[in-house]
């Protein structure tokens, strides 16, 4: 076909990220380096939506600010939402309903999908960057269920202190430390894990270390929206047989 449809000012990128307002270095992995996908990303940057302020405080009060940017995505181009918190669950309801595409706050969203996975008497644990600010709320937000394990990197190194404070430098390799030692004590502490959801998207370069060091599946942000974007644009296939005796 010599003409072709228009409509939007992008095109070639499914997936819109609502990104908080950080100064904090991503490295490869981190769902805010564009390098991370292996598809094209758009992006906008929510105002005001500090790490900590939406982490440890109610990301319910920003609702509009995170409505204006989705919609401004969604009117670039982007035909599915996410965002890069994965406590933005509890915004989750209220960002479908007013973007009309499809919206994937959190990580979180994957633990029902995973557990059905799991052979029987195993579970699924969680690993978030703040276990005492982690609620039901936010959990019942996402579908899952509130007996479900919740491991945190609250008392690392530098983790947890340095994302959600913002700060300008970062040591990566004390980071992988504090991964491997919150995988260590949910090995010690949950003897019938089956699987580990990462809760903070900015967990994602650690996954291959924490599937080498537990021997369990591991689930991310990476995880999600790479298949999210999977039904938003999907592989065209030829249609043929490729084969020799065909």
């Amino acid at each position: 076909m010599s003409v072709q449809n228009g409509g939007k000012t992008v095109f070639g990128a499914a997936v819109g990220i609502l990104m908080l307002e950080t100064r904090f270095p991503r490295i490869h992995g981190d769902m805010g380096n564009a390098m991370t996908w292996p598809f094209p990303v758009h992006y906008r940057v929510v105002r005001g939506a500090s790490p900590d302020r939406v982490v440890r405080g109610d990301p319910r009060a920003l609702l509009d600010t995170f409505v204006e940017a989705g919609r401004d995505l969604v009117a670039t181009g982007a035909d599915g939402i996410t965002t890069n918190c994965g406590f933005l669950a509890l915004v989750q309801d209220e960002l479908r309903a007013a973007l009309g595409v499809p919206v994937a706050t959190s990580s979180l969203m994957q633990v029902p999908m995973v557990q059905a996975l799991l052979p029987p008497g195993k579970k699924v644990v969680i690993l978030t960057i703040s276990k005492a600010t982690l609620t039901h709320a936010h959990l019942a937000a996402a579908g899952v269920p509130l007996d479900t394990p919740v491991y945190g990197t609250d008392k690392g190194r530098v983790f947890t202190r340095d994302i959600l404070g913002d700060a300008p430098a970062i040591d990566f390799a004390a980071c992988r430390l504090d991964m491997l030692d919150a995988a260590d004590e949910i090995m010690a502490q949950e003897p019938d894990a089956g699987a580990i959801v990462l809760e903070c998207t900015n967990m994602v370069p650690y996954a291959a270390d924490l599937r080498k060091r537990t021997g369990l599946p591991i689930y991310s942000i990476y995880s999600m929206v790479t298949w999210f974007q999977s039904g938003l644009m999907p592989r065209r296939f030829e249609l043929i047989l490729d084969d020799p005796r065909g």
